[in-house]
């Protein structure tokens, strides 16, 4: 290795160093003014809680065993959401754009359903399913289903044409074209759809426990607000991003390893 590549990349490392050290650094000084303000009452306290005592409620909740029920409930209902809806999602797509017919007479139905509030539909799905985790599910699959189909479809219908046409000019079946250039072509944006899905699958659970659950981040929240209890309330939001910086990571993660293989 040059010493020119040893400079580049001593620079890359070190402009990451000081990104992630910046990124703390902002979460440091917001936690911290945080805790300052409530702790000299400039902002309530009772309203707005503070750092140490989210820390102390989420301790206490680990200590009453209630801590990990919760999240591993709100995950696992995120995990069915996202693997249901990636998948429908993806065979969908595949279905749309072999059968343009199909596509034209669904399309319409595809845009009202997206713009739709889903939240709206919570009492239906309470009584399709009735009032447990199936509804949360069902909930959050109707949030993430419609995005992941539209992303992964208009992936497919940027497939380059002259790439379509040299494999029909060498007599390529509906499948040949479909596995060796439809798909390998739109390969980043059904990662981009595996990320934006999991976000969409913890909304989706998260407004579903809002509406009907007994366990859950969301049941959490709710139950403070009911209690009137902030720290919870904020205790809740906190775990929150916790999990979806977790999930984001995961999914960067995968991003990376499936690009390395490709």
């Amino acid at each position: 290795m040059s010493n020119e590549q040893k400079k580049f990349l001593s620079k890359i490392k070190k402009n990451k160093l000081l990104i992630v050290s910046l990124q703390f650094l902002i979460v440091f000084l917001f936690l911290f003014t945080w805790q300052v303000l409530s702790d000299k009452k400039i902002i309530n306290p009772f309203i707005f809680s503070s750092p140490k005592k989210i820390v102390e409620t989420i301790l206490s909740l680990h200590q009453n065993y209630q801590l990990f029920s919760h999240i591993l409930t709100t995950l696992f209902e995120t995990l069915v959401a996202f693997s249901l809806g990636i998948t429908l999602g993806f065979v969908i797509a595949i279905l749309l754009y072999e059968f343009k017919t199909l596509a034209k007479i669904i399309d319409p139905f595809l845009t009202m359903l997206n713009s739709l509030p889903k939240v709206a539909l919570g009492p239906i799905i309470i009584i399709w399913t009735g009032a447990n985790a199936k509804s949360i599910i069902v909930m959050a699959l109707f949030i993430n289903l419609i995005i992941s189909i539209i992303t992964i479809y208009n992936g497919f219908l940027n497939t380059d044409t002259y790439k379509i046409k040299l494999l029909k000019s060498f007599k390529a079946s509906k499948l040949q074209i479909l596995t060796t250039a439809v798909i390998p072509a739109s390969y980043q944006t059904i990662i981009s759809s595996l990320k934006i899905n999991i976000s969409m699958s913890l909304i989706g659970v998260i407004t579903g426990e809002f509406l009907v659950s007994k366990k859950g981040i969301g049941y959490l929240i709710i139950y403070g607000t009911q209690v009137f209890n902030l720290n919870i309330v904020m205790s809740g939001i906190i775990i929150l991003i916790f999990i979806s910086f977790i999930l984001y990571e995961f999914m960067n993660l995968l991003e990376k390893r499936l690009l390395k293989e490709k």
